[in-house]
């Protein structure tokens, strides 16, 4: 069953429309471990407070969104004033042209969401574009209104549906040059064919599924080692060893591949070095302050 909609608008294609909703297709905190700020001697967990400069801490009811237009100085933008704010996109997705899938330089792609009709009526006209899009075999360009601003967006078809990817502005994106400089090696054929052999060996399917965050494992190993009051195990990663000839170590390269992969190689590789120990406190829980009771008058 799909969750909750995170957007509801039109989908349009010229002069036909349909209505759609646009569901998240990712999940920034899936299985991962997060943590608390806490006092270092209560062991309270601490809150963020708004502070006022005049009037000292105040609540966040007595907020307002301000634009700094000069030094000091800002003009006061209610909610319902940035409500009233529409624009085109802000309730229809206007397919402005269609592009091959390569034309889009992944640098740009953001978000992804997913695009699906709105109830039963739209169905059919939703189906139509679907199926258009799929044999021509190319991706929509078009533009929707997301968490208050305007973003282009690329719509790919899929099974039952699309893909929808928000895209960065060109301002948003840095050129190569502003990290890379101009590499002045000089390589040999043997080195480059070594090289690829190397690769060769190495050719494999992507396969998201089978990725295992093994640092994700290690900090849950810590948590529970700290939880049950034992001594935590802390893995180091091995030492990177100085290449002192590059040949060598190609030719290393192509020995180490051919020989068959381990069958649990994260398990043996931990399991035959010495993992260095480190003294932990034992843990602590810690019970949530209990509320002060009133005083009878």
């Amino acid at each position: 069953m799909a969750g909750r909609a995170y957007w509801k608008g039109y989908l349009k294609l010229s002069l036909v429309s349909c209505p759609v909703k646009l569901y998240s297709a990712t999940s920034s905190t899936a299985g991962k471990i997060s943590f608390n700020m806490l006092h270092k001697d209560t062991l309270n967990r601490v809150q963020q407070k708004y502070h006022d400069p005049e009037l000292g801490e105040i609540d966040r009811a007595d907020l307002v969104k301000g634009y700094q237009f000069e030094k000091d100085r800002y003009v006061v933008v209610t909610n319902e004033e940035l409500e009233a704010v529409e624009i085109p996109s802000s309730k229809t997705i206007d397919i402005d042209g269609f592009v091959d899938a390569g034309d889009v330089d992944p640098i740009f792609l953001d978000s992804t969401y997913y695009l699906a009709p709105d109830g039963p009526i739209a169905e059919e006209t939703f189906s139509v574009i679907l199926e258009a899009m799929k044999r021509v075999n190319k991706v929509a360009i078009a533009r929707i209104v997301l968490s208050g601003r305007e973003r282009l967006v690329t719509i790919q078809p899929i099974t039952d549906g699309f893909r929808l990817h928000t895209l960065r502005s060109a301002k948003e994106v840095r050129e190569p040059s502003s990290a890379l400089e101009k590499l002045n090696a000089k390589l040999s054929d043997d080195m480059l064919a070594m090289a690829a052999q190397i690769i060769a060996q190495k050719e494999t399917t992507f396969a998201p599924e089978a990725f295992e965050d093994r640092y994700e494992e290690a900090l849950m190993e810590l948590v529970k080692a700290k939880i049950s009051g034992g001594q935590p195990i802390v893995t180091k990663a091995p030492e990177r060893g100085n290449v002192v000839n590059l040949m060598d170590a190609l030719r290393r390269s192509i020995e180490e591949e051919r020989r068959p992969p381990a069958a649990s190689l994260g398990k043996a590789a931990g399991a035959g070095k010495k993992a260095a120990k480190k003294p932990a406190a034992k843990a602590v829980v810690v019970a949530a302050p209990a509320a002060k009771k009133k005083r009878s008058a």
